[in-house]
């Protein structure tokens, strides 16, 4: 696994909120289903003491690191706050840090990131879907009924197109060791690069589905710098240039970023790349067979 495991104690930073309610139970009936420990306490200043779902929460990461022992943080927080609990986490100890939040100013982004990054932390998101290693974890947001265990990691940069491929996979009989939703924004913390860094130390994982989307050139850096097995879908092939495109992050310029030349560049490096969702299956098992 290559962000946590079932041994793995989550704390959830906005535990009180809708989402984090709502997502701690998820989270946690996820984690009865296989055995882990799932989330452990909660963090809402001011709230100290409240329980959700079962769950202890208290005023500050630090109090909750003094009574739990804590590996992975997950963040509901608003926009504003945001930076300020992915600073305040890493500089607790927790190496793990998932900002589900959207929205966040982007030099809040970079400052946050930046200090994490000193701390040691790696950051997933922010404005990303989480991560779930089936059978171990679930941190985050992903609907885990969609995912099956086995040796393919997803990394994307969309959220839906997560799901979308994820089903596609299972349907076909092909599991996934962890999938990454690594955000969509302008700024992020993991990048394709530093998840496929992980995957190739992972014993489980075999071969990576690269899910992108227009704007920078993430998914070619990412692709160069591995040498697993990879198949790659890139969204927005129908995008105008010079547009914002959803994702604060996903905008062509000058003939940089667009989809057709992010697709053009990876397959000249030899990633095979699929037109529509529906192939990647039969693309990932070629890569098994070879045939």
């Amino acid at each position: 696994m290559i962000y946590g495991d079932q041994k793995t104690g989550i704390l959830v930073q906005g535990a009180t909120g809708k989402q984090g309610e709502f997502h701690i139970g998820l989270m946690n009936e996820y984690a009865r289903k296989v055995g882990g420990r799932g989330v452990v306490a909660g963090v809402t200043p001011g709230k100290g003491g409240q329980q959700v779902h079962g769950v202890t929460v208290y005023n500050t990461v630090k109090e909750a690191m003094h009574e739990h022992d804590i590996g992975a943080a997950v963040i509901f927080v608003p926009a504003g706050a945001a930076a300020d609990a992915i600073m305040e986490e890493a500089d607790a100890g927790i190496g793990t840090i998932v900002c589900i939040t959207e929205h966040i100013p982007v030099h809040d982004t970079m400052k946050a990131i930046a200090y994490a990054r000193i701390h040691g932390a790696s950051v997933i998101g922010p404005n990303c879907p989480g991560l779930l290693s089936p059978g171990e974890v679930k941190m985050g947001i992903m609907p885990a009924q969609l995912y099956s265990r086995g040796s393919v990691g997803v990394i994307s940069r969309s959220g839906t197109l997560t799901y979308e491929v994820v089903d596609e996979l299972t349907r076909a009989g092909i599991g996934q060791s962890t999938v990454v939703g690594i955000g969509g924004d302008p700024v992020i913390g993991q990048t394709f690069v530093d998840v496929l860094a992980r995957f190739e130390e992972d014993p489980q994982t075999k071969a990576v589905v690269l899910i992108g989307e227009v704007g920078g050139n993430l998914e070619e850096e990412g692709a160069n710098a591995t040498d697993l097995p990879i198949v790659a879908y890139i969204a927005g092939k129908s995008a105008p240039p010079d547009k914002r495109m959803g994702h604060a992050g996903a905008i062509v310029e000058g003939g940089e970023g667009d989809a057709r030349s992010k697709i053009a560049r990876l397959q000249k490096n030899g990633v095979p790349v699929a037109s529509r969702v529906s192939e990647i299956p039969a693309m990932v098992k070629e890569l098994f067979c070879g045939c």
